[in-house]
């Protein structure tokens, strides 16, 4: 964990590079030292029906959830949230210097007793690291 869902409205495509966003939130979560790299997730979902403050067309919205798993201190936490919406502000502040745009984000956690898992990843991860050092399976 965490997942990063970055919801917006879709007017905000045509003023962002949502898959730079991404990218940056991605690597954002990554550099925290949190969160184990094999365990993050991020994606967008564009919300084609919304109304943000006055209703104004121009209006968008940008809201970064964090889904992470349970057990780290409130410090932990908020550092983390901190340095990963900081990404998400300085990312947005040209685009918000030219259109009306509204930012946030949450963190919540995952209960360990209502979150079911299985992947294979770690290995697939390891076997790339193997390929690029020279000795993995081709």
């Amino acid at each position: 964990m965490p997942h990063l869902i970055l919801e917006h409205s879709a007017n905000l495509g045509s003023r962002v590079d949502l898959p730079a966003l991404a990218r940056v939130l991605h690597e954002a979560a990554r550099a925290t030292g949190v969160f184990p790299a094999k365990g993050i997730r991020t994606r967008t979902a564009a919300r084609e029906i919304c109304l943000v403050a006055d209703g104004h067309p121009d209006n968008a919205f940008v809201h970064l959830l964090l889904r992470i798993g349970h057990g780290r201190d409130f410090e932990t936490r908020k550092r983390a949230g901190d340095a990963i919406f900081h990404a998400l502000c300085e990312f947005m502040k040209s685009a918000q210097a030219r259109h009306p745009i509204a930012l946030s984000c949450e963190i919540q956690e995952i209960h360990p007793e209502l979150t079911w898992k299985k992947n294979n990843l770690p290995e697939w991860i390891a076997k790339r690291k193997e390929e690029e050092d020279g000795g993995g399976i081709k």
